[in-house]
């Protein structure tokens, strides 16, 4: 049984990257095209292309940190370093120099700059950060538990953050809307950098425990690509994929269609934020052992990314067909509160079970090749959950050329059918890829009892070998 005080030093690294998730998801698409005036489209490649720089950062660091040896352990020396230039990122990622703002390649050079300083530091943390959870259990039901503190406090954060900052930072003041006002975003890109340094600081406190792993025989390279043989982390990793997209999508659009399709104030968009999401990750945590006790985990991504597509065709398309009252209707801010609950408590669930399965897999790789590269999986695991923060602003930038949003259109002002494509675009970037993802769930083959039984047997090759040792 995992303590109580092990699982809530581990939980607030989820801290680290969910400052990464909010920053990109929340505010980096509004900051650099509505009020930097980047070009939408150009700000979807530059994110983009840092993508590519995590395709080789994740999988190298997590290899390497199935490696290492030293008195700090596998995992904590690669977190402890990236605090300092995570934090530092942030400030530099929303405190561009004015005279940047004269010239489009200029302003974009200084977003692909510190969207890759921002990107790698956090790749140093998250993935070690994340292998850890297989270090401090091997129980399939406790590793569910540990890795569900971190997605707690990683999803109360990256709806907290932002919503502190709407009522505080971006707060109107003397008829001005601060989410339009530059100089406001340091103070934001400070906050993140000061919350990183406290929340990963604790969690580089927690000594875990270090297993005894034999040397690997092969490159880091090699280990990484091994882990595409097995065939249950193949589905995880395509369902994941499309899950997160879909996610991205979301959460990006979601600020613009609360800022310009609802007209939703700063302060509304802080309520939908937090209420709901609060109140959804204490559900989450509440019912967890409800789910994980009564169904196998894939069963449990199933019904989450079911009750997820269904919430989705009840919010836009009843408002697009004239069902639903005007914008300023008290109706209007509880329909949009109730759909945020739904779909935070089920892509919190969902996102708690893929991690879980991923520890799972990681068992049966070690079962099949006797190599324990927990660091891999989940490195992989961690790249598309990426895919996120990149795929969600790229679509969006593209989305705002094409309906011709731009940041001469003020809340109010813009013409319906830039509304409408909005909500359209929306809703084909968010409902398919859950669709697909919801497809390849049902290619995960790995139950409860089939991991028991592996872990006996690599737990018993353990035991063998660290006599033979002896």
């Amino acid at each position: 049984m995992v303590s109580i005080k092990t699982k809530w030093m581990y939980g607030p690294g989820g801290a680290v990257y969910a400052a990464k998730e909010a920053a990109y998801t929340m505010f980096v698409l509004l900051f650099y095209t509505q009020v930097l005036g980047l070009s939408g489209t150009l700000t979807g490649i530059v994110i983009s292309i840092s993508l590519l720089f995590d395709a080789v950062s994740d999988p190298l660091v997590g290899a390497w940190s199935d490696r290492l040896r030293s008195n700090l352990g596998r995992r904590r020396p690669f977190m402890i370093a990236s605090l300092l230039p995570t934090g530092l990122g942030f400030i530099g990622l929303f405190a561009p120099p004015e005279a940047l703002g004269d010239s489009q390649y200029a302003l974009a050079a200084w977003l692909l700059f510190w969207s890759l300083w921002v990107r790698i530091a956090v790749t140093f943390f998250a993935i070690p950060h994340l292998a850890q959870s297989t270090d401090i259990t091997q129980d399939y039901h406790e590793r569910s538990k540990v890795i569900g503190a971190r997605m707690a406090v990683m999803f109360f954060v990256s709806v907290m953050l932002p919503a502190v900052a709407l009522t505080t930072i971006f707060a109107e003041k003397n008829g001005v809307d601060g989410r339009f006002l530059s100089e406001r975003y340091f103070y934001y890109g400070l906050m993140s950098c000061v919350l990183v340094w406290v929340t990963g600081t604790i969690t580089c406190c927690l000594k875990a425990p270090t297993p005894a792993v034999p040397a690997q025989s092969h490159s880091m390279f090699k280990a990484f690509v091994k882990t595409f043989s097995n065939r249950n982390f193949r589905f995880l990793l395509g369902y994941d994929i499309f899950a997160t997209v879909s996610y991205g999508v979301i959460v990006s659009l979601n600020m613009l269609a609360w800022i310009y399709f609802w007209e939703f104030s700063a302060f509304e968009i802080s309520l939908i934020l937090a209420g709901p999401s609060l109140v959804a990750i204490g559900a989450v945590m509440a019912t967890l052992n409800f789910w994980v006790h009564r169904y196998e985990k894939p069963k449990i991504l199933r019904f989450a990314l079911g009750l997820m597509i269904l919430n989705g065709v009840w919010l836009y398309p009843p408002r697009l067909l004239g069902f639903w009252p005007g914008n300023g209707d008290p109706l209007i801010l509880w329909i949009n509160l109730l759909f945020m609950f739904v779909f935070m408590y089920f892509f919190l669930l969902r996102a708690i079970m893929s991690q879980s399965i991923a520890a799972d897999i990681a068992d049966e790789h070690d079962y099949h090749t006797g190599h324990r590269q927990e660091g891999s999986f989940f490195a992989a695991l961690n790249f598309s959950t990426k895919m996120a923060s990149v795929m969600g602003p790229a679509y969006g930038g593209v989305v705002l050329d094409i309906i011709g949003l731009n940041r001469d259109m003020p809340p109010g002002s813009v013409p319906e059918a830039a509304l409408n494509g909005l909500a359209g675009w929306y809703m084909a970037g968010a409902g398919v890829p859950l669709v697909v993802a919801f497809l390849l769930t049902f290619g995960m083959l790995l139950t409860r009892s089939e991991v028991t039984r592996m872990q006996v047997v690599v737990a018993g090759r353990a035991t063998s070998g660290n006599q033979s040792e002896l």
